[in-house]
């Protein structure tokens, strides 16, 4: 397996319409059929990078920003942040268009943990993710702090081991 790999190679879109199953009684996108679509194009883009099965460890706060009516179109768009040992946090963003109003609007953006594992669902390493771009910079030096927070909340890392976080429990 490849040692390292560059972010832009996990990158993910996904393009689904939304249809009157999937929304709620007000004619908008139901959260969870959303966070269905994110799980599905971040797990993809996981397995991009780590060429394994991979299964979800976690999601960070998910804000619904705008709702999404009865007929749009959605884009989710997944890239790899960084990777760790055997988990890679993916960064999926998700803009809702409505194409004939030539209206775009981004709706949601949230941080998704991934395992890879074997074919006994054993974690397995993973190439490390090598950021390019500014943006791709940024999100790569802000991944170990928010790996940090998430161990911290789940109980699985004391706070004051937590080296990325002591300005904030200090």
């Amino acid at each position: 397996m490849a040692k390292s790999k560059s972010v832009s190679e996990s990158l993910t879109t996904m393009t689904e319409m939304i249809f009157p199953n999937d929304t709620n009684t007000l004619g908008n996108l139901m959260g969870g059929n959303l966070m269905r679509m994110m799980d599905v194009v971040g797990a993809i883009c996981a397995q991009k990078h780590s060429n394994r099965i991979v299964v979800t460890a976690s999601v960070d706060n998910v804000s619904f920003k705008e709702s999404i009516p009865l007929g749009s179109v959605v884009t989710l768009q997944a890239k790899v942040t960084r990777a760790f040992s055997s988990s890679m946090e993916v960064v999926i963003d998700v803009w809702a268009e409505n194409i004939p109003a030539k209206e775009r609007v981004s709706t949601n953006k949230a941080f998704f943990t991934f395992v890879a594992v074997d074919q006994s669902g054993r974690p397995i390493d993973v190439p490390q993710a090598v950021p390019e771009t500014e943006d791709e910079i940024a999100l790569y030096e802000g991944a170990l702090r928010r790996r940090q927070l998430r161990l911290v909340l789940a109980g699985r890392m004391k706070a004051q081991d937590a080296v990325e976080l002591k300005s904030i429990f200090e």
